[in-house]
């Protein structure tokens, strides 16, 4: 993009904070009182285990303006939003998980529910945590089978019922022996993120580890 079509376009549609609105001046799509006051992760309080999950970690809490934030990316089309969240993924990726894996793959839609957002938006996040990581994100898992919003969902038996048998291996051959950072939105129970890690074992996989842009408990 030339220097003078990127001056229009902040003229006509002048960058905004990602999670309050706040016109910005420079900066990587979060203001400054942002930078100061979002509800960051520490140590430990970064980290989520759970079953198939060897650890997932995630920079974020997933309240106030954070919540608000993921779901106008979600929800209203903000896609450009994950080049942000992607920053503060790949920070945590390398305080929490360096030297964990060696390929990155995503927590993929169904193709009615993509439709329905016209993105991906995990598949997103892949991309900008990878650019961060110097990765490429590989298609290796498909959703097979339509399932209601887990966000919906209060129950954790309710939602590993909802995930169950949803996901395939499409790429076995890349999969077996390898070890994988999984990325997705946001962590509740771990419900999503363990149902594609089964999935990856079963095709071989070596390890699993996951990273999301917040986590929800």
């Amino acid at each position: 993009m030339s220097r003078w079509r990127q001056v229009l376009l902040d003229l006509l549609f002048p960058p905004r904070c990602v999670f309050c609105g706040r016109l910005l001046e420079e900066g990587e799509g979060i203001c400054p009182h942002c930078v100061r006051a979002l509800p960051y992760t520490h140590g430990t309080g970064a980290e989520q285990r759970g079953e198939g999950i060897t650890l997932a970690v995630s920079p974020l809490r997933y309240e106030g303006e954070v919540r608000q934030s993921i779901r106008r990316y979600k929800f209203e089309g903000r896609r450009w939003y994950a080049l942000t969240y992607g920053g503060l993924m790949a920070a945590c990726v390398r305080e929490h998980l360096d030297g964990r894996f060696d390929a990155l793959t995503w927590v993929p839609l169904s193709q009615r529910r993509r439709k329905e957002r016209g993105y991906d938006q995990a598949l997103l996040l892949a991309r900008a945590v990878g650019e961060h990581l110097g990765m490429e994100p590989e298609e290796v898992l498909c959703k097979v089978r339509h399932t209601r919003a887990q966000s919906g969902l209060s129950d954790g038996e309710e939602r590993r019922a909802n995930v169950r048998d949803a996901y395939r291996c499409i790429r076995p051959e890349r999969v077996a022996g390898r070890r994988f950072l999984l990325v997705d939105d946001v962590i509740t129970t771990g419900s999503t993120l363990a149902a594609c890690a089964a999935v990856l074992r079963q095709a071989g996989a070596a390890d699993v580890v996951c990273v999301t842009a917040a986590r929800a408990h």
